[in-house]
């Protein structure tokens, strides 16, 4: 019992999925009120992940499913992610004719995917958590039927999802067939010499989780789905499977083959450059914003590759606050963006963004701030991230691979600044609607404070995540 209390968060989200789904199926029209209790539901279960005991590092289920302090701050970085999405969201839903009691539940079951993924010490576990969030999300992108470009996107997200869940199972395979296990603590102690077989798994598995993270060359999928998927998918999308694909690259690569760093790093080291510059050159002749942001995501994820690759505890410590900050400035993005509605009607090209400083200027304000800090410019937030990423870099002497990093961010300065040039000089258009749900704009508020504030006691974030035991 004593065991079962570590994994409460899990187990009551489990539990509130098949109780939505009941009372949803026996109580007509319904749909509002099961996206409330989901609403509230997350709420509980960050309650009950922040009650549990910090100081705690135990493994459950023979050694397999892992309880600790990485663990404990990505699922409440994930579910504190999760709750805003669904805030920011509500009247979204509403009006695109998407509210319908599946939807909040499939939520939920991708989110339990994702808590198994974070705490799995085993490949088996992983591939399980990792199954749950796919099959869930596939139903997410094509949600709106009605909508011949989400079900194109949710096709091929399917079709290629499925290509990469391949891929990552005959890794899984390699790596049991050369070990003879497949728990992480376990693979390198059954392991007396390295064979090729065992190296043609971790690329396998590599790749996999590559395409989780929308990194070049597994990208082709993001921004058709991003584009395709309704807006309160696409955030969803752009935030949360990120979290949980990050920390399986981290368990993966530093408990199992930490020693076999130089048979991965120039894998990662790859992946970061390519990322960087693919996502920083694509971007520049995007007019949806929502392709935009796919291709700046790419990017974003690069950045946060390059800090793993250092095969470092500063590395990692340096890419999970990376990743933290491009959450709350890609919840801020969003947010603006449910904010462009004009006669039941969401726009999202660039275009539509023309003059709405004339018209919307604390909105204007907002999205001058977000895309300076996704530009990288001090002294916000994003400045932070990235300058964390290159210290890292540096301190390993990977001078080649900050170079390209900082030429990356010069190339993607120019599609930031480009917008909010489009916002405050170009001639402006039609009103868009000034009243939004409280959820939203109190979503909007904190994430933008967040990124104008940090600079007053950046080192918050840092201390907390350094007290983070990687290996």
């Amino acid at each position: 019992m004593e065991n079962l209390q570590l994994i409460i968060p899990e187990l009551f989200i489990s539990i509130m999925i098949m109780f939505l789904l009941i009372f949803g199926v026996f109580k007509k029209n319904s749909s509002q009120l099961v996206y409330n209790l989901t609403t509230v539901s997350l709420v509980a279960a960050l309650a009950l992940i922040i009650n549990l005991d910090a100081q705690i590092q135990s493994s459950l289920f023979n050694n397999s499913y892992n309880i600790d302090s990485l663990a404990r701050f990505m699922k409440i970085l994930l579910i504190l992610s999760g709750i805003f999405v669904m805030l920011s969201s509500s009247k979204y839903i509403q009006i695109s004719k998407i509210s319908k009691i599946e939807y909040p539940i499939l939520i939920l079951c991708s989110i339990l995917g994702m808590m198994v993924m974070i705490s799995s010490n085993d490949l088996i576990v992983f591939y399980m958590g990792l199954e749950l969030q796919s099959l869930a999300l596939y139903v997410l992108a094509s949600f709106n039927r009605d909508n011949l470009l989400s079900t194109e996107s949710g096709l091929k997200y399917f079709v290629l999802s499925a290509l990469s869940s391949g891929l990552l199972l005959y890794g899984c395979s390699l790596i049991y067939g050369f070990s003879e296990t497949t728990n992480f603590n376990q693979i390198m102690v059954n392991t007396k010499e390295i064979e090729y077989g065992l190296t043609f798994g971790i690329v396998f598995i590599l790749v996999g989780l590559a395409f989780k993270i929308s990194a070049v060359p597994f990208h082709m999928w993001a921004p058709d789905v991003y584009q395709g998927s309704p807006t309160s998918v696409t955030v969803f999308f752009a935030l949360l499977p990120k979290i949980a694909a990050f920390t399986v690259f981290i368990r993966f690569l530093y408990i199992p083959f930490y020693e076999l760093g130089n048979q991965w790093q120039m894998i990662i080291i790859f992946l970061s450059i390519a990322s960087m510059v693919f996502g920083a050159v694509a971007a520049i002749g995007q007019k949806n914003l929502k392709r935009l942001i796919a291709y700046s995501s790419i990017s974003h994820m690069g950045y946060a590759l390059a800090g793993l690759s250092t095969g470092t505890t500063q590395g990692v410590q340096s890419s999970i606050t990376y990743i933290t900050i491009y959450l709350v400035m890609n919840l801020a993005f969003f947010s603006c963006l449910f904010m462009l509605k004009r006669n039941d009607e969401y726009y999202e090209n660039i275009d539509d963004l023309s003059g709405l400083s004339k018209n919307h200027p604390l909105l204007s304000l907002s999205l001058l701030v977000v895309l300076f800090s996704l530009a990288g410019i001090p002294p916000l937030a994003g400045f932070f991230a990235k300058f964390y990423i290159f210290v890292a870099v540096i301190n390993e002497k990977m001078y080649f691979l900050a170079i390209v990093g900082l030429l990356a961010t010069v190339i993607a300065a120019f599609y930031y600044l480009r917008i909010i040039k489009i916002i405050y000089f170009d001639p402006e258009r039609e009103k868009f609607e000034s009243k939004h749900n409280l959820g939203l704009k109190l979503t909007l508020v904190a994430s933008t404070f967040f990124i104008l504030a940090y600079f007053i006691y950046p080192s918050g974030i840092v201390d907390i995540i350094s007290q983070i035991n990687i290996n």
